[in-house]
């Protein structure tokens, strides 16, 4: 993908690209439209090993469950419904990037595949993003995750809301974009940065296409065959938006960036926050993402991050991968040009969470504010 293309129908940042579409990008785009509109193919199957398995058991066991069929055939039918949502979130993508000509049309009639297993998990993962960021079901996820990041902002950048548009902030790793769509309700200058194609899709979506509340319904536990307390849970429904995104102050900017957070910021002295939420662990290299949040916070900007450490490169076959845990974070971010003014080692947050599901993970994340010093010393690489 280009190092920044903005995805913004209105609010663009200044930010371009030149030259021409190489064959990888392209190719990649519509991989990514390919996994969309192959969802209904992939679920069918899953739906068909499914019904196998139910045919094989003896009769004796097939009378105890009476309403087995029935359930897939309801299954089947939420699919659809999610099959219709994916074609709309697809079909939104032509002249999505403002310097790039991409054809969904081309993948939707003409070329559609097989796609990875891997590529069909993104796709669950997308539709249980739209829960996460934009729906009532995730308001409690949301107040674990973002509400700290939020409050910590307000404190540090207090003000009329004419004059907190002065203050830029920086969100990677953004998502659908809700986070970043908070802070600039809030009266700030914010851009959201993401690199999956699967979350630029769908944050273009809804943050450009969505505009009536609740509007649209997803059934995205329908993938989870275990773990349920009952068959109505696998099938429960989720609408979205639960806010209408164009709904912003006249102050203010938000807008979106596509590309890789190493690439895209490498403007010294840039940003007066930058926002991390689930996102540090990313990384194949983390101390590459330190150097560069100092680089382009300006002096006496603050970093804030909340998230566990996952590391999502680690074990991963041909992808480099460093992990460290916090302790030793903690000291390199202390040698880049950083001080720690807040700090809370157990701050509860979950990710994409089935509230319904028997089996709940919860991260128990670090949270801090890390601020720039005012004259670097030496200790920071640039």
């Amino acid at each position: 993908m280009s190092k920044c293309s903005d995805i913004s129908d209105t609010e663009l940042s200044d930010d371009r690209i030149e030259g021409q579409v190489d064959d990888k990008e392209v190719a990649h785009f519509r991989r990514v439209l390919n996994a969309f509109l192959y969802y209904r193919s992939h679920t069918t199957k899953r739906l068909l090993i499914a019904m196998q398995h139910f045919n094989n058991l003896p009769p004796a066991h097939k009378e105890l469950l009476p309403d087995f069929k029935e359930h897939l055939s309801q299954i089947r039918i939420c699919m659809e419904h999610n099959y219709e949502i994916l074609k709309l979130i697809s079909s939104s993508t032509e002249n999505m990037f403002e310097n790039r000509e991409h054809n969904p049309n081309a993948v939707r009639f003409y070329s559609l595949t097989p796609a990875s297993e891997f590529d069909m998990d993104k796709v669950k993962t997308t539709l249980k993003q739209f829960v996460r960021d934009w729906s009532a079901e995730g308001a409690e996820e949301r107040k674990g995750a973002y509400d700290p990041v939020i409050e910590e902002i307000s404190r540090l950048f207090p003000g009329d809301i004419k004059n907190l548009a002065n203050v830029k902030i920086l969100v990677p790793g953004a998502g659908l974009g809700r986070l970043a769509f908070e802070i600039a309700r809030r009266g700030y200058s914010c851009q959201g940065n993401e690199f999956s194609l699967f979350m630029l899709f769908a944050s273009h979506f809804v943050l450009n296409k969505c505009t009536e509340v609740n509007s649209l319904t997803l059934y995205p536990w329908i993938h989870q065959f275990s773990n349920n307390l009952s068959s109505n849970d696998q099938i429960r429904a989720v609408t979205f938006p639960d806010i209408n995104p164009s709904h912003l102050p006249v102050y203010g900017h938000f807008s979106m960036a596509a590309g890789d957070f190493l690439d895209v910021y490498t403007e010294p002295d840039s940003w007066d926050c930058v926002s991390t939420v689930f996102f540090i662990d990313t990384a194949h290299n983390i101390i590459e993402y330190i150097e560069t949040i100092e680089k382009i916070l300006k002096p006496g900007g603050y970093w804030i991050n909340l998230g566990p450490l996952l590391y999502h490169f680690a074990d991963m076959i041909n992808e480099s991968s460093i992990e460290l845990p916090y302790d030793k974070l903690k000291e390199i971010i202390q040698k880049k040009n950083f001080e720690i003014i807040v700090k809370n080692l157990h701050q509860p947050a979950a990710y994409t969470q089935n509230p319904k599901s028997m089996l709940k993970y919860r991260y128990d994340c670090v949270f801090f504010v890390a601020r720039k010093k005012l004259q670097n010393k030496g200790s920071s690489t640039r």
